[in-house]
């Protein structure tokens, strides 16, 4: 007797869509083929594939990095109205798909669609409408509807008149792996991280004797998902449900044998060494939600998270990759400090990291340029709606980077210039202080200042370039006459110093126009430095260049007093004494100024010099009411008091506020701490009785600089501390 074989019917295979971040589109589809995906296409925003199984959809879920979400193709359909999406999500058979017992909600998305479908709700209750009148129908009872967390996510998605009604297998977004309890400002999804680690070149075969190093690590997603990579962990392992165990026709027997398939591959990669996994960041509130997402995701023993500020950053091991995701920097004035930021990462990057790649993901791709480094590979993507790019580089062994120095030299006046007694003037005091500054490694300083009363200006050199400022001309001095032997001057100082036009900046005490006073135009800054710090300074728009010379010495001594104190610098200004009291270890710093304008370039100063974040923070704000409504003490305050201003919301003259200014400031000043108070008005005389309430002494003659030696313009100093307390006593005792 012949036996008869029945042959089975073949299936229709699946069809399925990952959605993903635009950028991310190759990616998604490398890991599609790599689960078994068949005919896999890509569309902006989704990879399409076909599967006689459910194999590969479950891989999808389990170990997809870059997804956003698993769709199941039901249908495609035109449609011109919410009637056709009602009549064609009728005719589908859903008790296939889920029973009366499960929660559902419909999602919709219209694209370019016409005037009767423009309402992606109403498009969305045409669904639901659709689905409960045939549950209804058939059973007599329908399925509740729950948009928080339904058990089965059903999304329409309409492109003009062409529609897709798809399965949510995912359920919740494939970015929420399940291990991120808070976020940082401006947090990236799961998904890209994974994606700027990956296109950095992190994988499972880095080698374990490098390093893995976030600088700015934020709540440690990048850091994390680098851990997840190279442990070889199925990031959906840590997720509590999916989409699909609502679904009729979920296989659990094929599920569960990928889970464990998974976990056997995770834990075989705890057996081999692995790389240093380091992150750090400014913030030590951020720093706290990083270590809290860190052991969310059980790898309190493969990363470490500090706080730490970004001048401080050097390598952990010899080879390693720098990832990073600086901030963004949404305001303008956000966005100079961001600026200046990147700079500060470039030269440390640089100077520092020889042997290591970088990986770096920035919103602000025109800045790039200022880190100073060669861009191998640049990769575009999507942070949202943001466009980004990750750029990634080497640091050259061979060529690290060193800042031009520029040499100054003298040149005998010639005998035919006019200003003849200002050239030799300025050719003596070059004999003088250009050495006297060579010694010292000072590129900033002064060289003239009013020697000769007929040529009332000062010169300064800031590294290559000539600041001339001219004193304001007396009433009875014929200004045509002055304007002359202005010129006379800028004639000699080119000749002494060599110096081409291009480096020469003046700053004319005659009257501008007052239509000119009213253009506003952005100031270029140049990089100066003094020490191990960097300023920006303006040569063009105001009457001082934000780096005040003659409190060089004031500033050296604040960064010696303030290794391991909290400092307050009031009337901040441009913070350069801030900046040189965070170089010198002060553990926080607060800065105070009343000009917004000063604050950004106060901001800028700092990022320039790697801090940053609410242990250095500026604080805009009358400086006098600002210590009023506060009671924190600090280990050192630096007061750089005006000697007037008359804005309406800052009204202060130093003569007659001076007492209530350090008596105030003295308040919030620690027991053990110093106060330094500068102050550059004329015939300024201490109020006495502070003499009686706290030690206080003149350091004037201390913190002149040299080149100041003879100047009518320069900054007194006084030194102020409380009384010990048994002197206190004595002195309050009748």
């Amino acid at each position: 007797m012949i036996k008869r074989t029945t042959r089975r019917k073949k299936k229709d295979p699946h069809h399925f869509v990952a959605t993903c971040g635009a950028g991310l589109e190759n990616l998604v589809k490398e890991e599609i083929i790599s689960f078994g995906g068949i005919d896999v296409k890509t569309t902006p925003g989704a990879v399409s594939w076909q599967g006689t199984t459910l194999q590969s959809v479950y891989r999808a879920c389990l170990w997809s990095r870059f997804a956003s979400r698993i769709l199941l193709e039901l249908r495609t359909f035109t449609a011109n109205t919410p009637d056709d999406i009602y009549r064609e999500v009728g005719s589908i058979d859903w008790s296939l798909h889920f029973s009366g017992d499960t929660t559902f909600a419909a999602y919709a998305t219209l694209v370019k669609t016409g005037p009767e479908l423009n309402h992606s709700h109403f498009a969305s209750l045409k669904i639901k409408d659709a689905i409960v009148d045939q549950f209804r129908k058939r059973t007599g009872k329908r399925p509740d509807v729950d948009v928080r967390k339904p058990g089965i996510r059903i999304n329409l998605h309409v492109q003009k008149t062409e529609a897709t009604l798809a399965l949510d297998l995912s359920g919740d977004s494939l970015h929420r792996r399940g291990y991120r309890a808070s976020a940082g400002e401006a947090p990236l999804k799961e998904t890209l991280a994974a994606a700027i680690v990956h296109l950095a070149g992190i994988n499972k075969n880095t080698p374990p004797d490098h390093c893995i190093l976030d600088p700015m690590c934020g709540s440690a997603t990048l850091l994390i998902e680098a851990a997840l990579i190279y442990g070889d962990s199925a990031p959906g392992l840590q997720r509590k449900e999916f989409g699909f165990v609502y679904w009729s026709r979920h296989n659990a027997k094929l599920w569960d044998k990928l889970v464990s398939e998974a976990i056997e591959r995770e834990d075989k990669r705890t057996e081999i060494p692995w790389p240093s996994i380091i992150g750090y960041d400014a913030d030590p509130r951020v720093v706290a939600v990083a270590r809290k997402n860190v052991i969310n995701a059980g790898l309190q023993d493969r990363i470490i998270v500090k706080q730490r500020q970004l001048a401080r950053l050097q390598p952990p091991t010899a080879k390693g990759t720098l990832v990073v995701n600086p901030p963004y920097g949404e305001r303008l004035s956000e966005k100079e400090s961001v600026k200046y930021l990147y700079r500060c990462f470039g030269r440390i990057f640089r100077d520092n990291f020889s042997g290591w790649q970088l990986g770096f993901f920035t919103a602000n791709p025109d800045l790039a340029d200022m880190l100073g480094v060669s861009w191998q590979v640049r990769n575009r993507l999507y942070n949202g709606p943001i466009k980004c790019r990750l750029l990634n580089a080497a640091a050259d062994a061979t060529t690290p980077y060193t800042p031009p120095v520029h040499i100054w030299e003298s040149h005998k006046p010639a005998e035919e210039l006019p200003a003849r007694d200002f050239a030799n003037r300025l050719y003596k005091n070059c004999q003088k202080l250009l050495a006297w500054a060579r010694e010292r490694n000072l590129s900033c300083f002064r060289l003239y200042d009013a020697d000769l009363p007929e040529y009332n200006l000062s010169v300064d050199l800031y590294e290559q370039w000539i600041v001339v400022q001219e004193y304001p001309r007396p009433a009875s001095i014929d200004q045509v006459k002055a304007q002359q032997r202005l010129d006379d001057a800028l004639g000699a100082i080119r000749d002494v110093l060599a110096a081409p036009h291009s480096t020469l900046f003046i700053q004319s005490a005659a009257k501008k126009n007052p239509k000119d006073q009213h253009k506003k135009k952005r100031e270029k800054l140049y990089e100066v430095h003094e020490g191990t710090a960097t300023y920006l300074a303006g040569f063009t728009h105001s009457r001082d260049t934000g780096v005040f010379l003659n409190q060089r010495k004031i500033r050296s001594l604040l960064g010696q007093l303030c290794n391991g104190r909290t400092f307050l610098h009031l009337y901040g200004k441009t913070a350069t004494a801030t900046v040189q009291a965070a170089v010198g270890g002060a553990t926080s710093t607060i800065t105070v100024e009343f000009s917004e304008q000063q604050l950004v370039r106060a901001r800028a100063n700092l990022s320039l010099n790697g801090y940053g974040g609410p242990l250095h923070a500026c604080k805009a704000g009358n400086s006098m009411e600002w210590l009023r409504s506060g009671r924190e003490r600090y280990g050192v305050i630096f007061i750089d008091a005006p000697t007037s201003s008359r804005h309406k919301k800052m009204v202060f003259d130093i003569h007659a506020d001076h007492e209530e200014l350090l008596r105030l400031a003295m308040g919030r000043l620690s027991q053990s701490g110093i106060l330094l108070f500068a102050c550059t008005a004329q015939r300024f005389t201490l109020e006495p009785t502070l003499f009686l309430d706290f030690k206080v002494e003149e350091i004037t003659g201390q913190t002149i600089p040299f080149d100041f030696a003879d100047s009518k313009h320069n900054c007194r100093c006084f030194r102020l501390q409380h009384l010990p307390e048994e002197e206190e006593n004595d002195h309050v005792q009748p």
